[in-house]
């Protein structure tokens, strides 16, 4: 394993499963002192299994600030210094949009737009005089709009701007930090398990490889690993795009060509 990340410190949201998890073990295994931050609680297992565990857990609501800062103030006085955020945290949510509780709205945009604005402030605010790199997982319907997930959609797209508002923001500054996005297409992770349609596909074709092949011979497209995103997010925060920023990379099998 090429250890490229050695001597870098990363903090790793929605870490618990899925995106989070996946790159919070690849950046791991490339050297990298990761943190792993959710709002769930997270088990004390090394998932890189080696002896000498380069990983730490930490308790994060994103859409609290002061969760926020005491999350990377914990981070910096631990290592000295914050070089990699990547902030997957973000819940799903289908129903159309005269269907759709105001409560609802709200709920999905404070975490996927909030959280991603906290994010990136504080990953600023830790990265401003020594350099790093931000990536926010954003989605492909944030591109390419879905009908009845008009929250979701509306949260990511707005993930999307906010990235290159302040990817331009450090770069006219002279701030040495780098703010991507990678919005991956349909990738087979636990949140799916909060859509009622999929779970009635599950129900009705019992289990869940089942559900995923149902939606991928319907709709024709292809669902990703969550470690196929992780390897995109690894690209962006390592030195071999040191010339990037401020793009929105999907990484969807075409989806939305």
């Amino acid at each position: 394993m090429n250890r490229f990340l050695e001597g870098r410190v990363a903090l790793v949201t929605g870490a618990a499963s899925g995106i989070g998890a996946a790159t919070a073990r690849l950046l791991a295994e490339h050297g990298a002192v990761t943190y792993r931050a959710d709002l769930e609680v997270l088990d004390s297992a090394d998932p890189t299994g080696s002896a000498v565990s380069p990983i730490d857990r930490i308790r994060l609501d994103v859409r609290e600030e002061e969760d926020w800062e005491t999350a990377v103030a914990t981070v910096i006085e631990r290592q000295g210094h914050l070089d990699i955020l990547v902030h997957s945290a973000g819940i799903a949510s289908a129903s159309p949009l005269a269907d759709t509780t105001l409560a609802e709205w709200r709920h999905v945009l404070a975490t996927n737009l909030d959280g991603s604005f906290l994010a990136i402030k504080h990953g600023i605010r830790a990265m401003r005089d020594t350099g790093g790199a931000i990536v926010a997982i954003g989605s492909a319907s944030g591109i390419r709009p879905s009908a009845g997930a008009a929250a979701y959609s509306t949260s990511k797209a707005a993930v999307g701007m906010l990235v290159r508002t302040a990817a331009k923001e450090c770069r006219e500054h002279g701030t040495p930090v780098r703010i991507n996005a990678v919005s991956p297409g349909g990738v087979r992770t636990p949140l799916w398990r909060e859509m009622p349609f999929f779970e009635d596909l599950v129900a009705l074709h019992g289990s869940e490889e089942a559900a995923f092949t149902a939606m991928e011979a319907h709709s024709g497209d292809r669902f990703a690993e969550p470690e196929q995103i992780a390897q995109a997010v690894l690209f962006l925060v390592s030195d071999s795009a040191s010339h990037i920023t401020g793009i929105e990379l999907p990484v969807d099998d075409g989806y939305t060509l």
